[in-house]
């Protein structure tokens, strides 16, 4: 139940039931043979995928608090989630994949802070990576009002020690909300004079998990649909090579998300661009995007 986050506070430590083991990373394997449900025009569906590691990510955390199911709450019974912060695609070739192809996901998952955790997933067929997926989430809980717009940070005992290595992408996710990332994917950070405006009105039926929140994978649908709108429909068959998605809020079912699109560069055979997504209403900053695809 995976979803990113809104506005976070520290809150306090919500004790964990005890764990059967404290392993400092997980790690886990899974084989399958792709059909429809996991292709799109281009290969392989970065929307399956994405959804499918997020379900990965939950499950692991769960093995690593000595879990059997992912069922963790607070003090007073509330659901405690892992909220997703940011996202890495990179080395990707999707569109190497294709119907009855094995397609291994081999994953691990370490404590990188007090509240956050990070999972690293790479896809294999026959033995060659075809793209690396990084995930870093932090655990929330809904805030007493119930609106989606807020969300309060919590500290889960029961957890192991956290690995003292660096986490580069929640370290580059920090920098970026604090103004000290002055550039990325070679993007002026500093420049929001972008013309090109998207609105999309997600549907509850389709883009909202059930914790009811706007789920991490519709982030990335909008953006591909507004890439599709504002590039000019030139590229049917684009697809993902690298892609990193920092998130920051979230909306609640009704409410409708602006997608921005701050900078583009076309080359040969690849289109890279930079989009920020914001609440309609408010002008709310949701996720910021950065984006290369074969196109």
């Amino acid at each position: 139940m995976n979803r990113p986050l809104g506005p976070l506070e520290l809150d306090e430590a919500i004790p964990a039931a005890a764990p059967g083991h404290l392993a400092r990373e997980v790690t886990g394997e899974v084989s399958l043979i792709l059909g429809m449900p996991q292709l799109s025009l281009a290969g392989l569906s970065e929307s399956w995928l994405l959804k499918e590691l997020g379900h990965r990510h939950w499950m692991l955390l769960a093995e690593m608090a000595g879990r059997a199911v992912p069922d963790f709450r607070d003090g007073d019974g509330a659901p405690v989630y892992a909220a997703f912060c940011a996202l890495s695609v990179a080395q990707a070739a999707f569109d190497a994949l294709g119907e009855n192809d094995r397609l291994v996901i081999r994953s691990s998952l370490r404590r990188i802070s007090r509240t956050q955790c990070a999972s690293r997933h790479r896809l294999l067929r026959q033995g060659v990576c075809l793209g690396e997926i990084e995930l870093v989430s932090v655990f929330v809980r809904r805030g007493s009002g119930g609106s989606n717009h807020a969300v309060a940070r919590v500290a889960l005992d029961g957890f192991p020690p956290v690995i003292d290595a660096p986490n580069e992408l929640a370290t580059r996710a920090a920098d970026l909300r604090a103004g000290r990332l002055g550039t990325h994917f070679g993007f002026d950070l500093a420049s929001l004079e972008g013309e090109g405006r998207f609105e999309i009105d997600p549907c509850p039926a389709q883009d909202f998990n059930g914790a009811g929140f706007l789920y991490f994978s519709s982030f990335v649908g909008f953006l591909d649909r507004a890439e599709w709108h504002l590039d000019g429909r030139r590229a049917p068959r684009a697809v993902t090579r690298r892609r990193e998605v920092f998130f920051h809020g979230n909306v609640d079912p009704g409410e409708r998300i602006l997608v921005r699109w701050l900078a583009a560069r076309r080359g040969e055979g690849v289109l890279v661009h930079r989009c920020r997504l914001e609440r309609a209403s408010d002008g709310a900053r949701l996720a910021d995007a950065f984006t290369e695809r074969a196109v």
